[in-house]
């Protein structure tokens, strides 16, 4: 299931309008800010939809009864784009373990490649709920190649994708690939997809954005 954020009007289309504008990329830090706010938003729809219990609290004048989460999922980002995005998500699950994964693109020409994941830092992941965070979804490879890489170590209980802006080829692709109750909660969706896989209009290269041009 896709659960279209940026068609809702909310505060999250300004944050979105500003991470895509020119101008106000160049300003590196609220780029990073903005990417954070969007996944806390994300994130906090995300929340809706996971089980709860009631809880008893003690409060100074007597006993309170509030839903809280049965279970801290498992936070996931794929460096380094993800970061900014990943302190959103803990922002939101502030008691939920993080998880790391390093994957990149490696070329054989500039419109091919395949996807390398060199490296994980990760809990105990098996039977839990997933939240993998991501800034872009082009095609959706690197999503399906981190969840490959994940599943040597566990099967989680739910899979939960968070994403600013993703392609319909990526949809399409994460949903033949992932398991079927997939959750995927993107911020916009952008129709096109150049031949080097770049999302038009999209924003550009969120991680160069981000922390600077990589070489």
């Amino acid at each position: 299931m896709v659960h279209h954020i940026g068609q809702q009007s909310s505060i999250l289309g300004q944050y979105m309008a500003e991470i895509r504008a020119v101008g106000i990329q160049e300003d590196r830090m609220r780029f990073r800010h903005n990417l954070s706010r969007i996944a806390e938003i994300l994130s906090y729809e995300l929340s809706k939809t996971l089980p709860s219990v009631q809880q008893e609290v003690q409060t100074p004048l007597g006993l309170a009864t509030v839903p809280a989460l049965q279970e801290q999922p498992v936070l996931f980002t794929i460096l380094r784009a993800g970061l900014a995005m990943h302190d959103g998500v803990l922002r939101t699950f502030d008691h939920a373990d993080s998880a790391y994964i390093s994957a990149y693109r490696k070329h054989s020409s500039p419109e091919d490649f395949e996807i390398e994941v060199e490296y994980l830092a990760i809990p105990d992941i098996d039977h839990k709920i997933w939240i993998i965070s991501d800034p872009m979804l082009a095609t959706g490879s690197s999503m399906v190649a981190v969840y490959q890489a994940l599943r040597k170590h566990g099967a989680p209980s739910q899979v939960h994708i968070v994403s600013a802006i993703a392609t319909p080829e990526a949809l399409a692709f994460v949903k033949a690939k992932l398991p079927s109750n997939t959750q995927i909660w993107v911020g916009a969706i952008d129709a096109e997809l150049t031949a080097k896989s770049y999302i038009v209009p999209g924003l550009g290269d969120a991680g160069d954005l981000s922390f600077g041009i990589k070489q």
